[in-house]
């Protein structure tokens, strides 16, 4: 069977996903985008659309890929589940729990598969980490910590206030919990700033934060962003537990490094597609298998609901100044 996918947003990201579903998944087939601002002839032999309902009312199309902003994903997973088509959402699947509810239901009701976008789950480091977790040898976690640190570049006018939480340390959030097995965030404590863009800071820009998370485990989870990092993407883990150390990530672009008359230098990885193409690969990988098997997805609606929940909690602990529990 060749799962039929439609791409549903074309931009950066969006772009990435039907790449790899045209050229890396032979178990799939790009058969329409729709996107409003691309013409059929920028992908000739692929039915382009302005519309996505166009692709939801394509009974040749089995899955869809939604790559769209942020603040359409809920409303486009519950059209798609309600047309009978699998679905990959990427994160976040929704701004509001009771978005996330919605699209959740809608895809129980209608019997698909959704599958959302965390990529971190599917990179070697962290697979093999979660693996010394389930075979005991990390023992029980107890202090973990992810970070994100983008290269820099972005236009702060387009930054919504809670972006970083939402957008950003979503991935980080959802990491901990993929880190800590069986456990649930019971409190968030947030601190964050604008000190990439300071002028910004009066507009409720934040660029900068860290989120202290406490498990009902007893286990606590550090996540740290920032919007600006001189030298390239940085992506990292740790789990300390009761049987050791597991250090996830790092941005060296190759184990090469250069000792010269100034000193040791690495080049470093300055993408997250670069960073993490396997991975973004894997995981449309699985959620086809997924929609082929019958199988439920690796990354659930109610995974992307738990790190939504952490996501909101850290941003009203930002406002309030005090940690924020999770119910």
């Amino acid at each position: 069977m060749v799962v039929r996918v439609a791409l549903i947003g074309s931009g950066r990201m969006g772009a990435f996903h039907g790449e790899t579903v045209d050229r890396r998944l032979p178990g799939a087939e790009l058969v329409a985008i729709a996107d409003p601002v691309l013409s059929p002839a920028d992908r000739p032999g692929v039915r382009v659309c302005a519309d996505a309902a166009q692709v939801f009312a394509d009974s040749d199309v089995d899955a869809v890929v939604i790559a769209s902003p942020a603040r359409f994903h809920a409303g486009l997973v519950v059209a798609a589940a309600e047309a009978g088509k699998h679905v990959f959402c990427e994160k976040p699947m929704a701004l509001t729990l009771a978005d996330a509810d919605r699209a959740i239901d809608a895809a129980h009701h209608a019997g698909v598969v959704l599958q959302v976008g965390f990529n971190r789950r599917y990179a070697p480091a962290w697979q093999a980490a979660r693996g010394l977790l389930d075979d005991g040898r990390l023992g029980t976690p107890r202090l973990l910590r992810s970070l994100t640190r983008d290269p820099g570049g972005f236009d702060p006018a387009r930054v919504a206030p809670d972006t970083i939480f939402l957008e950003t340390l979503i991935h980080d959030f959802d990491t901990l919990r993929f880190l800590n097995p069986g456990a649930e965030a019971v409190e968030v404590h947030a601190t964050a700033d604008a000190l990439v863009e300071p002028d910004w800071r009066d507009r409720g820009l934040l660029d900068t934060a860290v989120v202290t998370v406490r498990f009902d485990n007893g286990a606590i989870g550090v996540a740290e962003a920032c919007f600006e990092a001189s030298y390239g993407y940085d992506v990292r883990g740790e789990v300390l537990g009761s049987g050791g150390l597991a250090l996830l990530g790092d941005g060296r672009r190759t184990s090469m490094s250069f000792l010269g008359a100034s000193g040791q230098t690495a080049d470093t990885v300055r993408s997250d597609q670069e960073l993490f193409a396997d991975a973004y690969t894997a995981e449309l990988a699985a959620f086809v298998d997924a929609v082929t098997t019958g199988g439920p997805a690796d990354v659930t609606g109610e995974d992307a609901r738990a790190a939504l929940t952490i996501a909101l909690c850290a941003a009203a602990s930002v406002r309030a100044g005090v940690p924020v529990a999770t119910s």
